[in-house]
């Protein structure tokens, strides 16, 4: 074999390492057309939150008209991307011409098959396209619920900018290395919410889950621990964008203080197991 014979046999075989190992399922990218008829991967199943799923749907359409990009694996499975640009994020980050990466999920069966990176290389790509300056997310110093894994980012190539006592860190890939880099809002730098005493929730429709689980599961522990409650619904991007929270899917107070981005600790058999009630 020629040495240009095996240096395009070389080319060729890195390309097929550089492919999901599965790649026959194409992703799909959710549009106003096709959105009534697929799923959004999360409690697709689960028939206690199918308005809860219905609501993330509605979102979903809403957002669309603001650059939102939902693009998933064409399975009956948890892969999936959730991308914006970051002035029309719900997040309290000022992001200005970044991308903001929103859920990123790759579960079970699915993970170290190449889906993961093929999800964020699309995500770059557009970015890209669109001139923008670089990727943004938001995740757990140690790893929060309902957020992406950071560790994992920072090995795909992005850095920590900025830190948060909460527990929260932003991210950064930057495409432009001359451009501002991002910061959080200073609505979520003490950790803390307005109200000091009880629980304090903050939600909005982003998850499928969230309706459900705040206002029938929580509520009723609430309810039979006599613990004070109040729900704060994040209803508008400005809302959002101004939270004492950067995990606007869902966050708890107890107190004033912020405890957990973590779902299930509306649920008993959790609950104790996260709040410190003392």
């Amino acid at each position: 074999m020629t040495i240009w014979k095996r240096s395009i046999a070389w080319r060729s075989k890195l390309v097929e390492l550089s492919k999901p190992s599965d790649m026959e399922k194409p992703f799909i990218t959710l549009t106003r057309d096709n959105i009534a008829k697929e799923h959004i991967c999360c409690a697709i199943s689960d028939k206690k939150c199918k308005e809860s799923y219905e609501l993330k749907k509605e979102w979903l359409k809403k957002e669309l008209d603001n650059g939102y990009v939902f693009r998933r694996l064409n399975e009956r499975a948890k892969v999936f991307i959730e991308y914006v640009p970051a002035e029309n994020a719900w997040v309290p980050v000022h992001a200005s011409n970044y991308l903001m990466i929103n859920c990123f999920w790759v579960s079970g069966q699915y993970k170290g098959k190449g889906y993961g990176k093929a999800l964020l290389q699309s995500a770059i790509d557009d970015a890209r396209q669109q001139g923008r300056d670089g990727l943004v997310a938001v995740v757990g110093i140690r790893k929060f619920h309902f957020m992406s894994d950071g560790k994992w980012f920072q090995r795909q190539g992005f850095d920590v900018i900025e830190t948060l006592p909460s527990g929260f860190a932003l991210l950064a890939m930057k495409l432009n290395k001359e451009a501002p880099n991002p910061a959080f809002a200073d609505s979520v730098r003490d950790g803390e919410c307005l109200d000091k005493e009880g629980l304090v929730v903050y939600y909005s429709n982003r998850c499928p889950f969230t309706e459900y689980h705040v206002n029938v599961s929580l509520k009723e522990l609430a309810r039979t621990r006599n613990i004070p409650l109040k729900i704060i619904k994040l209803e508008t991007m400005a809302q959002a964008q101004a939270a004492p929270t950067p995990a606007t899917i869902f966050s708890l107070f107890y107190n004033g203080k912020f405890v957990t981005t973590d779902v299930s600790v509306c649920m008993e058999k959790q609950f104790d197991k996260i709040v410190e009630m003392g």
